[in-house]
């Protein structure tokens, strides 16, 4: 499997999808909604998503023929095929749409290739707003606008990146406490929260805005998040050697057998 090279079309797949965002940018759009968790923005789509979806699997499909790899879309049916191959395409064409949708930045598109044994291969993440893309491949390393990405900690505060502030956060208790056990155990002044944006955006922040992290706690709603929404971006994080987990430190399943949220062990993921 040529890694180098599926990265590369993946990384023309995302700009080609941002593309078609930044024509949308300022635009009114109707919105639809679709079976998803029990929170309003996984259940929302637009025109964009779909015409994301297209343009990425006009490049992203081709591959799957010629390589053998299976497809998991947001937008589409789980078809199984992720189960039975080697690989699989975890595409999440717009990530963030709620934010999208109130013309707020915090979208994105995110791209990973997965192993059968749910490891991260590739990730690779675009930000239509900034024009900043991020990508990894596995064994190589992480980058940010095609150079090697060298993270650095400039905050003496810890950022804690959300989509739903602490104050909205149900039982957020457990949350505070670790939240004040790192200040004290790193030295740090505060906690100071970045909230909006969709789950990919989020873990790019965390790497922006360090030390910093976010979390989801496990819950038996519907909903934490899907697979699309942590692999290419955990694969980032693996480059970097930084945390990508589920919220009690064990490995992600990325390639989870019923259904494609997260709920079931909620993610960890943190620039310290």
């Amino acid at each position: 499997m040529n890694l180098v090279q599926l990265c590369s079309i993946a990384i023309d797949a995302a700009l080609s999808a941002g593309e078609i965002i930044q024509q949308y940018i300022d635009k009114d759009l109707t919105i639809e909604h679709k079976n998803g968790g029990t929170n309003y923005a996984s259940q929302v789509v637009t025109v964009v998503d779909r015409a994301c979806e297209t343009a990425i699997l006009s490049l992203l499909l081709p591959t799957c023929e010629t390589f053998d790899i299976a497809l998991l879309s947001e937008e589409r049916t789980d078809d199984g095929g992720r189960f039975d191959k080697d690989y699989f395409w975890c595409i999440d064409p717009m990530d963030g749409t709620l934010a999208f949708i109130n013309k707020q930045p915090g979208f994105s598109v995110s791209i990973a290739l997965v192993a059968k044994d749910g490891t991260p291969n590739i990730g690779v993440v675009y930000d239509p707003s900034t024009e900043n893309l991020y990508h990894a491949i596995r064994g190589i390393g992480a980058y940010k606008n095609s150079r090697p990405w060298e993270i650095e900690h400039t905050n003496s505060h810890l950022s804690y990146v959300t989509d739903r502030k602490l104050v909205d956060t149900p039982a957020a208790d457990d949350l505070v406490s670790l939240l004040n056990e790192t200040i004290e155990k790193l030295s740090l002044t505060e906690v100071k929260e970045i909230a909006g944006a969709g789950a990919v955006l989020n873990a790019i922040l965390v790497l922006e805005n360090g030390p910093a992290c976010m979390m989801k706690r496990p819950k038996t709603e519907s909903g934490g998040g899907s697979v699309w929404d942590y692999a290419a971006t955990a694969c980032i994080y693996h480059e970097l050697g930084l945390r990508a987990t589920n919220y009690n430190g064990s490995r992600l399943d990325l390639n989870k057998k019923v259904g494609t949220f997260m709920n079931h062990e909620g993610v960890f993921f943190a620039n310290l």
